[in-house]
């Protein structure tokens, strides 16, 4: 039939539309967000293989905070685009219910829900856990492109370094704070001393291996403060020892769903540590994951209302941007009360039953205004 080859048009127009604008939101943001991994190359001397590899999968949890925007902005361009060209007019002559494009559009807004569930519970969390999982795994790759000069530098557990020149891998004046004992073998009695402080003159690097020249070692004595100063003309440091201060342990927004949950319902053996101090941020987490995309459906409701003809030029409550922005406000609303579902149990019961009362409603309301609409034709 001629009506559902012309729905099956609207549906991958639809989808269309959302998946370029979600692709490109999606590359903006990470585009954003790739510069301030750039700190993993500069501060933390991860290699460029390991900065594209987390950056890429960070793209997988970007994506997934944008999918909700992203349905809202193509189906309003859709409606408003059929309603100026009058696509419209074809199904209204042949006798087609504005209803039945209503529950079409509430079709596609199911797939998009399950479509934002996939990603929101299962891709999402286990790509970026494997980006965590990727930065503890492979470590720094060179300590050069960490140093500042005339700055000093903590990127590196318990180990400050300040360099007031540099030129290509030679440094100069260079001074070393080791409170670590990352360079435990350098001190002189390394039962008594707590910490190890550098100064050399100049010096070379070279990846993950530095040579001062012409320095002294000075080792703080734990017991009291007599201080053990060694002088040299050179000396060879092995940086392998160094940790990055890079956070290695993943976050709960990093965690698999599965693990959530079983912390939550107290379900099996807990892999998280900290499972009872962290419960309120769990379910928020949770929430946002299981529960956010519930509210994809209410959007397809509320822009529906645009099919409704508007008699009078000063009826704003039909018109585009009226409706773009009370779609936007429920995504905003749900945005801000997800926060704080974990600390409080209303709040909580209020966003999980919103979706719930929200769609019904607004159905009916929709409904109701397109049956009086018919009847006043």
């Amino acid at each position: 039939m001629l009506q559902n080859k012309i729905y099956q048009n609207f549906i991958k127009e639809i989808l269309k539309t959302f998946f370029i604008i979600l692709f490109g939101l999606s590359i903006v943001a990470w585009t954003v967000r790739a510069v301030n991994f750039l700190d993993l190359i500069v501060e933390n001397g991860y290699s460029i293989t390991t900065y594209f590899q987390y950056s890429f999968l960070n793209l997988l949890g970007i994506i997934t905070k944008l999918i909700p925007l992203s349905f809202l902005i193509s189906l309003v361009i859709f409606i408003v685009k059929q309603l100026r060209e009058n696509e419209f007019i074809i199904l209204w002559t042949s006798g087609e219910k504005k209803a039945k494009l209503v529950n079409l559009f509430f079709i596609i807004s199911i797939f998009i829900f399950l479509f934002y569930l996939l990603f929101s519970t299962i891709i999402s969390p286990y790509a970026l856990n494997k980006s965590r999982y990727l930065l503890s795994k492979e470590g720094f790759n060179s300590f050069l492109p960490t140093i500042r000069i005339q700055g000093f530098n903590d990127s590196f557990r318990g180990f400050t370094f300040f360099v007031d020149k540099k030129v290509d891998n030679e440094i100069k004046n260079v001074f070393i704070y080791d409170a670590s004992n990352t360079l435990k073998n350098l001190k002189t009695n390394r039962s008594d001393a707590s910490s190890t402080t550098i100064v050399a003159k100049e010096g070379l690097v070279q990846e993950k291996e530095m040579i001062l020249f012409n320095g002294q070692i000075i080792s703080e004595n734990k017991d009291n403060l007599k201080n053990n100063i060694v002088k040299f003309e050179q000396l060879n440091i092995d940086l392998n020892n160094l940790k990055s201060g890079t956070i290695k342990q993943p976050k709960l927004q990093e965690t698999s769903t599965l693990i959530l949950l079983k912390c939550v319902f107290n379900i099996g053996i807990n892999k998280l540590t900290n499972c009872e101090d962290t419960k309120q941020e769990i379910i928020t987490v949770l929430n946002r994951r299981v529960v956010l995309p519930f509210y994809i459906p209410i959007i397809s409701l509320v822009c529906s209302f645009l099919l409704i003809k508007v008699k009078t030029k000063n009826n704003y409550f039909l018109n585009k941007y009226s409706i773009f922005f009370l779609s936007f406000v429920i995504l905003l609303y749900a945005e801000l009360i997800i926060r704080y579902t974990g600390i409080s149990k209303f709040i909580g019961a209020l966003f999980i039953i919103s979706p719930m009362i929200l769609m019904p409603i607004i159905y009916f309301v929709l409904i109701l205004n397109l049956r009086r609409e018919s009847i006043a034709k």
